[in-house]
């Protein structure tokens, strides 16, 4: 019993954390939620979330999902999720089925958030790397970045989150709050270097150079040898070549391919999305 009881206030302490992350720290501003009966689901909660949720389940129901409003009710009803379980399903959800939607960046900076809280740093990078990758252009970058930064500090990997938090520094724009959260982490960055530089491939070449990078799609991030063989074991009944590569944080990322361009790689990940499910993405490799 006193172990349930441990157990279950564990879970509350994350999700309660999750609840802060969402209402109480660095607002994510999107346009798009001038939807009124959206904007009016989050003025709810603050004061009665289990109306607020019902909304959002209304809605669902009313709502086709090829409906063009439905990523984004899908999106607020994983923000105001009763418990992570939920949320994360919803989030990944938008990321999967609406990856084009204006919610699909937004839902990837609140997986990165709700991983952190649940103590998940190999989450909580591969979430922000995607955004990274997947979402160039968006201004949520430096907030991902932020998140990322942080969970690289807890796997003791300070180049790369120098680097993300760096990113997230120089995209602060005039958010002092913002600014003042991200400073205080890159005070540890001062004798820091960077990453060794990789040198692009340019579109359109297929052919491996010395020194030119390469693309991969990285499939899972563990500590667990266990969860290697299970995973190695799969791609190969798929028709996939799986590989194991580990850096300095101790993970061991399982990776399929090396491709001279990134759009190759990209067509793998779309394979690999579809066979394996999960959340494959492109990274580059010396």
């Amino acid at each position: 019993m006193k172990a349930r009881w441990s157990d279950c206030r564990t879970v509350g302490r994350v999700f309660a954390v999750w609840i802060v992350l969402l209402f109480v720290g660095p607002t994510v501003q999107l346009s798009a939620q001038t939807d009124t009966l959206r904007a009016a689901a989050l003025r709810v909660a603050q004061t009665r979330p289990d109306s607020a949720r019902k909304m959002m389940r209304r809605m669902l129901a009313g709502l086709s999902p090829k409906d063009s409003l439905y990523p984004g009710v899908l999106f607020t009803a994983g923000r105001l999720a009763s418990d992570a379980t939920a949320a994360e399903t919803n989030l990944e959800r938008v990321v999967l089925e609406y990856p084009q939607s204006v919610w699909a960046d937004s839902a990837l900076v609140l997986l990165t958030q709700l991983h952190f809280a649940q103590g998940d740093p190999a989450a909580t990078v591969q979430e922000a790397e995607r955004l990274r990758l997947d979402y160039p252009d968006s201004r949520l970058r430096p907030r991902a970045a932020f998140w990322g930064a942080r969970a690289y500090f807890d796997l003791k990997d300070d180049a790369h989150g120098c680097t993300l938090i760096r990113e997230a520094l120089d995209g602060a724009g005039s958010d002092v709050e913002f600014r003042n959260q991200v400073t205080f982490y890159a005070s540890r960055c001062s004798s820091t270097p960077p990453p060794a530089a990789m040198t692009p491939v340019a579109a359109g070449d297929t052919q491996s150079r010395p020194g030119a990078s390469m693309f991969a799609v990285q499939v899972l991030a563990v500590r667990s040898a266990a969860q290697v063989d299970e995973m190695l074991t799969r791609l190969k009944v798929m028709g996939f070549d799986g590989r194991v590569v580990r850096d300095t944080s101790g993970l061991f990322k399982i990776r399929v391919g090396r491709y001279a361009t990134r759009d190759e790689a990209t067509q793998t990940q779309r394979r690999l999305k579809t066979k394996l499910g999960g959340q494959p993405f492109v990274v580059e490799e010396p």
